[in-house]
């Protein structure tokens, strides 16, 4: 499978936010949101022994599949072959396709505010992460999670982003079964 990066890090976003993780990024997606941070076109060809051999490099027991979209690519072998080595896997997914019935964690970060055709198909996950941008938020009260996240955009422009950050926070307030989520990455300039 084409890997645009697999880097070691912490987490930071959603539940898992501050924990030491390796990210495992796909290239390539179905969609393609304006706010997207991913080179789609570059990427290196690996097999799933080389995947696992890479990430075994790193002492974190957590890995993130991410992409690009991981769904189009991720195998239930690959998770197998990573469960054999003694890690957890988690997916942060746009919810558009299946993923491997053996994947520990699924972070459903839906973009059907952003993209035409993009609303989710699958019915469950682990935590939803829902990038808020001021707009009308849908109802996903349909999909079963144990947790629920508001991720306020980041625009680029302190101003609206602030705003949006305030709106994400009324929002919660009104709907308290919703959390905040910061990219906390870029809050202290991590990768």
């Amino acid at each position: 499978m084409k890997v645009n990066e697999i880097f070691y890090s912490l987490q930071g976003e959603g539940f898992h936010t501050g924990t030491a993780s390796v990210f495992v990024r796909l290239s390539g997606c179905n969609l393609r949101c304006p706010f997207c941070d991913t080179d789609h076109q570059s990427g290196t060809e690996m097999t799933e022994e080389a995947i696992v051999e890479a990430v075994c490099q790193y002492p974190a027991r957590h890995i993130v599949v991410t992409g690009g979209e991981p769904s189009l690519f991720l195998t239930a072998s690959l998770v197998n072959a990573l469960h054999s080595a003694g890690r957890f896997v988690a997916v942060e997914t746009n919810g558009t396709h299946a993923l491997p019935e053996n994947v520990d964690w699924i972070t459903l970060s839906p973009k059907d505010a952003f993209v035409e055709n993009a609303a989710p198909t699958i019915g469950r996950c682990n935590e939803i992460k829902v990038v808020f941008d001021g707009r009308e938020l849908a109802d996903y009260s349909h999909i079963k999670t144990e947790h629920r996240f508001l991720q306020p955009c980041d625009t680029g422009d302190a101003q609206r982003n602030a705003e949006i950050v305030q709106g994400a926070i009324s929002y919660i307030l009104s709907h308290p079964e919703w959390r905040l989520s910061l990219q906390t990455h870029k809050i202290i300039n991590i990768q």
